[in-house]
């Protein structure tokens, strides 16, 4: 396993995926200590720790390569969601930038609404995306949500759902301020460790599922998706609503 992992390492690394290639190189080094550990054969034991040495240094050279694009506001990373692709569930998704520090989150999603259509409602996305940020390791306290309001009807229902999700997430001591206009268009979402994640299609990239207890229709991960590009940044300083 753990060679298979260096072995990605090496690939993201070549594709300069640096982001992805740095958490497998840091996978795989953990991997391989453990084999060294149980390896009694101390020829074995020495080439491992030559190759860990390796993957250790080239994975310091990544951090600081990233790093120095950060300071620089440099750092672009695209990812490519394809027709029909799955394994892009939010915390696959966004895993890799809720670190530890992170306590405060912007949404801009100007569809956050839809109630009538359970299956591909984004109120029910952004829930899934609160519980993501509420099982952590990020220890988020706020989250702002900019979004429309819903017309006619929808109206009244789309301020009942936001309202219980408001309320359910004051029960895990996080706070959600909700604000609406009406010439909103972009979306994207910050963190205040300075990653910022633009998603052509917001938090609805998933297809509609084929029935309610058809696969996926829960674990997102499992769930199809549709096309969209994925545009992640990092910026010194994310902007205040």
């Amino acid at each position: 396993a753990g060679a298979e992992t260096v072995k990605r390492a090496v690939q993201l690394d070549v594709a300069s995926r640096f982001q992805e290639s740095l958490v497998c190189y840091q996978e795989g080094i953990d991997l391989l200590l453990q084999v060294v550990k149980a390896t009694t054969d101390e020829a074995k034991k020495h080439r491992y720790r030559q190759k860990i040495s390796e993957y250790m240094t080239r994975a310091e050279d990544i951090k600081k390569h990233i790093e120095k694009e950060k300071q620089d506001g440099k750092y672009h990373k695209q990812i490519r969601i394809e027709e029909n692709a799955t394994g892009f569930g939010y915390e696959k998704l966004f895993h890799e930038y809720l670190t530890e520090i992170v306590s405060e989150v912007w949404v801009e999603d100007p569809y956050i609404r839809q109630v009538h259509q359970a299956s591909r409602c984004l109120l029910y996305n952004f829930l899934r995306f609160c519980e993501m940020l509420v099982k952590g390791p990020c220890k988020v306290k706020t989250i702002h949500l900019l979004t429309s309001s819903d017309e006619g009807s929808g109206r009244s229902q789309q301020m009942t759902a936001l309202e219980e999700i408001k309320q359910s997430l004051s029960n895990y001591g996080v706070t959600l301020n909700i604000d609406f206009s009406s010439s909103i268009h972009d979306r994207e979402i910050r963190f205040n460790n300075g990653w910022m994640i633009k998603i052509g299609r917001g938090l609805d990239y998933f297809k509609k599922p084929q029935g309610r207890f058809s696969i996926g229709y829960s674990d997102f991960d499992l769930r199809p998706c549709q096309e969209t590009t994925v545009d992640v940044f990092h910026t010194k300083h994310t902007k205040k609503m």
